[in-house]
């Protein structure tokens, strides 16, 4: 989840794979495919080398360079930029998405961030440091003094390098000359993975980046004090986020500049219907004034070549063709195309193992409103009706189950499970069967009037297809801390019994509801595990019929109007000697209930190995999230992570065990390291901290 890189950090372990999909090329994308097949370069050289910084620290860097060039040719250098460790972890993914791009013309380079993988330095003391994006502007410099380049730098990542991607094109670095962003965000407080839509989350992501910071460089994995104490004596980042618990200069200090107006470069954003950072999309690309693109699909926190769910589609033939245009000035003509591309989902039963989405793929020339914003009301007993009935009514009272929730996922980047398990405790507004289908691409609203008996509450809101079986496909969601609404950066306290209009964003979809069907709106105060549990029983209240305009959908016309046609992805590189395999997200989990307690307890783990030309690695993370209905103060995670890193004539395991409860007052963190080889403990420590709730 992220994983935020994130939010999965484990999907970087595995070579990729891919679901076939159909398609009938069209008369262009044939001439692309057929262009694009006939690559120059044959194959793919590794270098490991180390860029000098100015302050004498080195970083690693893989250059991925074509075979066959000669001495004279230039090429544009294309960089991925990671914490996640290009000689082990991300080395059969770095592999199978590099090489595509060094066939065609380009020389990538994968760079270690500072103090992680085989870079040298200390560690930084949190994601998107200062010093990250400083070592960058130097990175970026000395690529293209390259005597191989042509002086023009591009930059491409998923999640974390998504990420850092739109934040050094804030910066301007000369010689960069464009951006891919896939799965990433500009918003880190409302989107990122520490606070999603501005409330505490925690997942296996916070015990994996701080169980994997401790680990030394591969293949010799050093354990003596000048290589080991810099990483295993580093301070965990969730300790330090969890001391930031609003928004403010902490969360915005990455960005330099405000991001809308500093990045003048072009940008190319790729996300997915199924990944938690999506909204950065209708974001930047209705407040973006230099050239851009998007391409909007099915996909979770992954690749579009290399999607679950599918249809799994060859994007990096049109990234060629957009580094192409900015990175050596061919006028493909690929900035006349249309600039917004997205996959217009239909209706399928509920299930978390769907393998592919069903629907079709359509066009926009820029990213507009929706053709009609369709208002529905909530309306006496639990109707939605597109116009009101001018009936009022009595508040709808809902008692606050904190353990609600599990259904929707463990974030907005999940399919889900059949939701009537959360809408049982949940306030629900169902409309009639709907006379015609209806579809809607956008970000749908609810603005709704409500009450809470506590100081603080926050609401979710989903949005479901309802069949006339009863199984209820969740759409999308979005959630609003009650204390943040009418400001991030200064929550205040709701006063009890006081009627507050709230305006709840959902993230972005798209989704056609077939004729018959119902739409669904759930209301409630948790989404457990996915939100941490507000810390008092209470009693909210929504009022109806008062504003008629309660839920907003972006309506489109059922069809569009130049679909577009992709090749399936054929081209999976693999790095000779490196292998992986495991679970997919999101592992295994299981709930279980006690009904006389009426405590509630999740059970999530993941395993996962890689094999490396020099050993093995295996990797397990757990995470148990336990909760009570009747004091919903006293909630708890405990996780588990060790990396088991088996060489010729060693054993090394890098452990994590972190613990965080809470009560009506503060957070309780425990997290330790511990590092044993042969099964000898050798290095350990830990940090304890007691933090103030700050209107979480």
């Amino acid at each position: 989840m992220k994983f935020a890189a994130s939010l999965l950090l484990i999907c970087i372990l595995l070579a990729a794979s891919a679901i076939p999909l159909v398609s009938h090329l069209s008369q262009r994308a044939r001439a692309d495919a057929l262009h694009l097949s006939n690559t120059p370069y044959p194959s793919v050289a590794l270098e490991d080398t180390y860029i000098p910084l100015s302050d004498g620290v080195r970083l690693a860097v893989t250059l991925y360079k074509p075979t066959g060039a000669a001495p004279s040719d230039k090429f544009p250098a294309i960089l991925e930029y990671l914490p996640y460790r290009k000689d082990d972890w991300a080395a059969a993914r770095d592999y199978t998405l590099h090489s595509y791009f060094v066939k065609r013309g380009y020389i990538s380079a994968r760079v270690d961030i500072r103090g992680t993988g085989a870079s040298e330095g200390h560690t930084p003391d949190r994601e998107y440091s200062e010093q990250e994006q400083k070592d960058g502007m130097e990175v970026i410099a000395w690529l293209a003094r390259q005597p191989w380049c042509n002086g023009s730098v591009g930059m491409i990542g998923i999640s974390w390098g998504g990420f850092n991607s739109i934040q050094m094109a804030t910066r301007r670095p000369p010689a960069l000359k464009a951006i891919v962003a896939v799965d990433a965000t500009e918003e880190l407080f409302h989107d990122d993975i520490h606070y999603i839509d501005g409330i505490m989350h925690v997942d296996e992501y916070e015990l994996g980046m701080d169980q994997e910071l401790q680990m030394t460089s591969a293949p010799d994995f050093p354990t003596d004090e000048a290589h080991l104490a810099p990483r295993f004596d580093s301070a965990p980042w969730f300790l330090l986020y969890l001391h930031h618990q609003r928004d403010g200069e902490f969360w915005k200090s990455p960005l330099q500049q405000p991001v809308y107006d500093s990045t003048q470069i072009p940008v190319y954003l790729i996300g997915g219907f199924y990944d938690g950072y999506r909204n950065t999309i209708p974001r930047m690309m209705s407040n973006l004034k230099g050239p851009k693109k998007a391409l909007l699909g099915p996909w979770n926190h992954t690749f579009p070549h290399d999607a679950v769910p599918g249809p799994a589609i060859e994007w990096r033939d049109t990234a060629v063709r957009w580094w192409d245009r900015w990175l050596k000035d061919k006028q493909n003509g690929i900035k006349n195309e249309p600039t917004v591309t997205y996959y217009m989902q239909h209706w399928y039963a509920p299930n978390p193992s769907q393998a592919e989405i069903p629907g079709e793929w359509r066009t926009e020339d820029s990213w507009q409103p929706p053709e009609r914003a369709t208002p529905f009301t909530l309306e006496p007993d639990h109707l939605l009706w597109v116009a009101g009935s001018g009936r009022s009514s009595e508040p709808d009272q809902l008692k606050y189950r904190p353990t609600v929730g599990i259904e929707a996922g463990f974030w907005w980047g999940d399919l889900a499970n059949d939701q009537r398990g959360a809408d049982a405790y949940s306030l629900v507004y169902d409309s009639k069967p709907l006379p015609r289908d209806m579809a809607i691409f956008g970000l749908p609203e609810a603005n709704l009037k409500v009450s809470s008996s506590a100081p603080l509450a926050h609401w979710i809101a989903r949005l479901s297809d309802l069949a006339p079986d009863g199984t209820a496909t969740l759409i999308t969601g979005g959630a609003l801390n009650g204390a943040q609404r009418d400001s991030a950066t200064d929550p205040s306290n709701l006063e009890p019994g006081k009627t507050y209009s709230l305006k709840i964003p959902m993230h972005v979809t798209s989704w056609v509801f077939p004729k018959g069907h119902r739409i669904r709106l759930a209301i409630s105060n948790a989404l457990w595990p996915m939100f941490w549990p507000t810390p008092y029983t209470m009693t909210t209240a929504v009022n109806i019929n008062l504003s008629g305009l309660d839920i907003v959908l972006p309506e489109v016309s059922l069809a569009g109007d130049r679909p577009p046609e992709f090749a399936k992805p054929t081209e999976f590189d693999e790095r000779p000697g490196y292998t992986g395999g495991g679970d997919d997200w999101p592992g295994h989990w299981e709930i279980t209930r006690d009904e006389v307690a009426h405590t509630a307890r999740v059970l999530w783990k993941e395993d996962t190995w890689g094999g490396f030309p020099w050993g093995r690695i295996d990797y397990h993370e757990d995470m148990t999230y336990e909760a009570s209905d009747d004091h919903p103060e006293s909630s708890s995670v405990r996780g588990y992570a060790f990396t088991k890193v088996k060489l010729k004539n060693r054993e090394l395991n890098f452990e994590s065990h972190l613990e965080l409860r809470s009560d009506g007052t503060n957070f309780y963190y425990t997290y330790r390291r511990d590092l044993t080889e042969h099964g000898k403990l050798i290095r350990t420590k830990t940090w304890k901290d007691t933090i103030p709730r700050d209107h979480q």
